[in-house]
């Protein structure tokens, strides 16, 4: 089980300090960025991850309570199922003049968890099947408008709402985003609502209907959809001929096999999936129905390394293992576990948290003004005791009950530490370095 380390990792340090000199950001995701979890503290790089379990460069081994990946890897770090389909997709190559006979068994067996669809179609990163279904609902649509909430990549259609006004994406998830470097022509074609408020879009509908070709949305992050929301979505897109689409990016394969909102009974135009469909290999989907996705054939959407094998063998490899072991069952299972302990403990130190997101993607927070500084006191005193840790939990498969139980138990001691620095009127006086930054802003 995880054993108490000496808080720093010199070489991660050292060397994320060098990353930023030569790699603008320091490395090419946002979520990773050491200043997001602990800066100056974080062990930023790792030598080899296996399971739920990290060594850092230093050797120095820890329970992975955070990302596991970004989300991606939901059956834990170089599952053997996968990894050995893969390995053999690169023994017998993974790149060739001829097609991989894998997209097609992908695409199959994606039609057939979701009986709503027709057609698939594949990319190799989230930001890029958002940016092809929009691209694919504008064509058969025809008209050029987006209606959207939520999160959905950093491409120029997206970015372009924050362009009239710089706090559109504020309340999507990632606040302050700049949206430099994109056309400025694009103003106004990226239409924001909220999640839950039909009363937004009607409103958009009201002054752009005529323009909107595209309404997307996650089919759930956070909070659960109202009763009839998705539902009434789907009539204001047939309403006024937009095609509808479900980002399931970061909420597919968590809470049952498929799409989240297969459990609400709602049907989409084209649906999006990515983490946890490569268990870490890169792989994305566009699925939707043929009258629609017949349209990438209007417009050009290509790309050589879309053809690559290994992201198909991955995401087969993974789908199977999923359906055969319940792998959701287990990761609700997990998410609720971790809830129910830190719960416990808030009531046990009368801490004020706040509990929010699916039980496989859970994420604490912590009330008050300086909740910033306490989910940095908490993140820095898990560090020792083993564990990476982030105000936001994506759970694996690879967990167990007693490695859960043991981060819970290792959690007591530093709710009582954050109990006393709460009193204390000083939580900085606590930390060992800099407070953790919030949400996307510029790290460097």
């Amino acid at each position: 089980m995880a054993k108490s380390n000496n808080l720093k990792s010199e070489k991660g340090i050292e060397l994320w300090e060098k990353a930023k000199t030569i790699i603008p950001g320091g490395n090419q995701l946002l979520s990773k960025r050491s200043e997001k979890f602990l800066p100056g503290l974080w062990p930023s790089y790792y030598k080899r991850a296996k399971g739920c379990e990290v060594w850092c460069l230093d050797g120095k081994h820890y329970y992975d309570f955070a990302q596991m990946g970004v989300g991606s890897c939901v059956l834990g770090y170089a599952d053997d199922d996968v990894n050995n389909a893969v390995k053999s997709a690169i023994d017998n190559g993974s790149m060739c003049t001829l097609n991989s006979h894998e997209e097609v068994e992908l695409a199959e067996i994606l039609i057939e968890i979701h009986p709503w669809s027709d057609m698939a179609r594949f990319a190799r990163t989230g930001g890029e099947a958002c940016a092809i279904a929009v691209r694919i609902g504008r064509a058969a649509s025809g008209k050029s408008k987006v209606a959207f909430c939520g999160y959905h990549g950093w491409y120029d259609w997206y970015l372009s709402a924050n362009i009239s006004n710089d706090t559109n994406l504020n309340e999507q998830l990632l606040p302050g985003l700049a949206p430099l470097g994109v056309p400025k022509e694009l103003a106004n074609t990226a239409l924001p609502f909220n999640y839950n408020s039909l009363d937004e879009l009607e409103r958009l509908i009201a002054v752009h209907g005529k323009e909107i070709g595209v309404i997307i949305l996650e089919s759930q992050r956070s909070t659960p959809p109202e009763k009839d929301f998705l539902e009434g979505v789907r009539d204001m897109a047939n309403k006024i001929g937009a095609v509808l689409i479900f980002d399931e990016i970061t909420s597919g394969f968590r809470i049952n096999y498929g799409g989240i909102h297969l459990s609400y009974g709602a049907e989409p135009d084209i649906a999006i999936f990515g983490k946890a469909l490569g268990n870490g290999f890169p792989i994305s989907a566009i699925i939707g129905k043929k009258e629609v996705m017949e349209h990438a054939q209007d417009t050009f959407i290509s790309s050589t390394f879309w053809t690559e094998r290994i992201g198909f063998v991955a995401a087969i490899a993974t789908l199977r293992k999923m359906k055969k072991k319940s792998v959701q069952k287990q990761l609700i299972h997990f998410g609720e576990k971790i809830n129910h302990g830190w719960r416990k403990l808030a009531e046990k130190y009368g801490i004020d948290i706040h509990i929010s997101g699916i039980p496989p993607l859970t994420h604490l927070s912590f009330a008050g003004e300086n909740s910033l500084e306490i989910q940095t006191l908490y993140t820095q005193e898990m560090l020792e005791k083993g564990y990476l840790l982030g105000s936001a939990v994506y759970t694996t498969y690879a967990y167990t009950d007693e490695i859960i139980n043991k981060f819970i138990s290792d959690s007591d001691s530093v709710f009582c530490k954050i109990r006393d620095a709460i009193a204390s009127g000083n939580i900085k006086h606590f930390l060992k370095g800099d407070v953790i930054h919030a949400g996307f802003k510029r790290l460097t």
